[in-house]
């Protein structure tokens, strides 16, 4: 079983693959290349394979947890490392499962601004995996959107670190260090020369531009004017404090409170309950995290 592994929760093109390369240079931390858990499923297809697992007590979900956690749990041995940190964007879809299978994980929740997340997948979608889709702007915001939405629901509902891409890119070692505390390891300079190691860079598998292959964390991108944020991401970019609300409309945000853009919490949120998240009214106080 594995013990307190790491999830980075987090939307495409938001620079989970740069966060991943930085935290698998630790020589504590690893940090395999991206693997979308539900796409390793278990069938029982049989009556007679069913009837197997029902005298068993389980169900193909409970058989899945158990190939999931052995799989990770054989990789992190492998690696010779006691910490194993998963990285993949379509993992935060299945946020409640993974948080159920494993109640000791920590969580990290990546955010970058909408806009510039769209903007990039955009520039890198490829169409054989996306079903041969190709990326029209209508197709790729609903893509994020969807992505960005349970983003902000995990962030809402259990303890992590919050992180924000461009603060990673312009103070790597600031966030570096205080991802590190969060997760109770020392801060090593060698993380930020990614490049001296064995990360695995694969098509497919997170980001494979010059720019990560570098091996050194580059500056990010000009912040999108909000003049050039397209209109059904405003509501997010106001959620995560890119944006400020829309004059006279009051507007914070209903899917969560507002983070400010330099707030760095000292402590963790704890994992709400269903009574406290009903019975307590929302707080305006930043959720517990790091960010940029």
């Amino acid at each position: 079983m594995l013990v307190a592994p790491v999830f980075i929760f987090c939307s495409a093109r938001s620079g989970s693959t740069l966060l991943r390369v930085i935290l698998g240079s630790h020589s504590q931390l690893y940090a395999p290349p991206e693997l979308p858990l539900t796409h390793l499923g278990v069938r029982a297809e049989t009556r007679w394979i069913r009837a197997s697992l029902e005298a068993l007590g389980l169900t193909t979900d409970d058989v899945e947890n158990m190939l999931w956690d052995r799989l990770l749990a054989d990789a992190l041995a492998r690696s010779g490392k006691p910490t194993v940190v998963v990285k993949t964007p379509a993992n935060v879809l299945m946020w409640r499962r993974i948080a159920d299978i494993w109640p000791d994980a920590r969580f990290i929740f990546l955010l970058r601004h909408p806009a510039a997340m769209v903007a990039s997948l955009c520039k890198s979608w490829n169409p054989d995996w996306h079903n041969g889709q190709d990326a029209t702007p209508d197709r790729v915001i609903k893509y994020s959107l969807r992505r960005m939405g349970q983003v902000e629901e995990a962030r809402s509902a259990l303890p992590g670190l919050t992180v924000r891409y461009e603060e990673l890119t312009a103070n790597p070692a600031e966030v570096s260090r205080r991802i590190c505390e969060f997760l109770g390891v020392p801060f090593e300079p060698r993380m930020l020369e990614y490049g001296k190691f064995d990360n695995h860079f694969a098509r497919g598998l997170g980001d494979t531009s010059a720019n990560i292959r570098s091996g050194r964390v580059q500056a990010a991108a000009p912040a999108p004017q909000a003049s050039d944020v397209p209109e059904a991401l405003k509501e997010m970019c106001t959620a995560w404090g890119y944006l400020d609300p829309a004059p006279g409309t009051g507007q914070r945000d209903r899917l969560s409170r507002r983070i400010p853009l330099n707030s760095w919490p000292a402590v963790k949120t704890p994992r709400r309950t269903a009574e406290s998240s009903s019975a307590a009214a929302p707080s305006s106080a930043p959720q517990g995290s790091t960010t940029q």
